[in-house]
């Protein structure tokens, strides 16, 4: 049986499973952000240095509001070499917590869902995320694994699954790794979100995104969940053949705001990548802004934290001039 196959007969037997379910429409937000969008670059040596107080600073200085919000931090937790950094490390996720908690949030959780292991806790262990986030277990859910209700139109589907926790966030919040990518070029904020479709439903590694296509299902996800906003780790980023076979690569940097396409053209650019020749930051240009003159760059200038992350060869031609 070929991939295809497979895939049509295993998705046909999900949503007999899930036919009785009421499909979920989520309310129509805006697509793309008027006029420019803010995103705050804070430096940041180490992990031991305040993260807390660099992403109250960074989120008031892109304008969020989370008093009162539900809010979900959806980490990239992937694979474990000790050799190298493939994880948000866990202090940016205890600072996250404790930022969004001091900004009045009702409620924060931690949610991921790897794509490449099945126990998902046994790699929060080899992460330390379980030693290190006070209280992991009872903020933690493994979005693999978690209860699922179909939305309406995803990516052409006619019924898509996603978590029950992914859809009852009032705020997620994308904690990604700032990473090269072997088949995107860069993995930031936006691929990140591959992490809220259950493995459970669609397999390991996410075998129905890759697919629909990569590029496309990165912006059909962001297109689906608007309600967003990003905090990417470039404390210590991977360069090389990310996103797990890459070396680290310091950066020095936490980079934040509401626009992900603008967060993410921002890393591209501090990481001396040119996002216009990333195909899902093209794709994405109706959800936000790629062109630096729609980025209103807040905290440090790009040029004073610029580091040129290596690219392996059959993504040299990305370097940003």
């Amino acid at each position: 049986m070929n991939r295809r196959k497979f895939l049509t007969i295993s998705g046909a037997a999900v949503a007999g499973t899930y036919a009785g379910m009421k499909l979920q429409r989520p309310p129509k937000l805006p697509d793309g952000p008027a006029g420019n969008s803010a995103v705050s670059v804070m430096r940041a040596k180490t992990y031991s240095d305040d993260l807390v107080s660099r992403m109250v600073e960074g989120i008031r200085q892109c304008g969020l509001d989370a008093r009162g919000k539900r809010v979900l931090l959806k980490p990239n937790l992937v694979e474990f070499d000790s050799s190298t950094v493939i994880n948000t490390d866990a202090a940016v996720i205890v600072a996250a917590l404790e930022a969004f908690h001091a900004l009045g949030a009702a409620e924060v959780k931690i949610g991921e869902g790897p794509g490449h292991r099945r126990d998902t806790l046994d790699l929060a262990d080899d992460a330390r995320y379980r030693a290190v986030i006070p209280h992991f277990e009872s903020l933690f859910t493994d979005l693999n694994r978690d209860d699922v209700s179909p939305v309406a139109n995803f990516a052409g589907e006619s019924r898509f699954y996603f978590p029950n926790t992914v859809l009852g966030a009032d705020l997620i919040v994308s904690l990604a790794k700032m990473k090269t990518h072997h088949w995107a070029g860069a993995t930031l904020s936006m691929k990140n979100f591959f992490g809220i479709v259950p493995g459970a439903v669609y397999g390991w590694p996410k075998n129905k995104l890759h697919y629909l296509g990569i590029p496309e299902s990165v912006v059909a996800l962001n297109r689906q969940f608007r309600n967003t906003f990003a905090i990417v780790d470039g404390i210590v980023g991977m360069e090389g053949n990310g996103p797990i076979q890459g070396t680290p690569k310091p950066a020095g940097v936490l980079v934040m705001g509401h626009d992900l396409v603008a967060v993410d053209a921002t890393c591209c650019r501090i990481m001396g990548i040119d996002p216009e020749k990333v195909d899902y930051l093209r794709l994405a240009a109706d959800l936000g802004h790629v062109h630096a003159d729609r980025i209103e760059q807040r905290g440090e200038a790009i040029a004073s934290v610029r580091t040129n992350f290596a690219l392996i060869d059959e993504y040299k031609s990305l370097r940003l001039a």
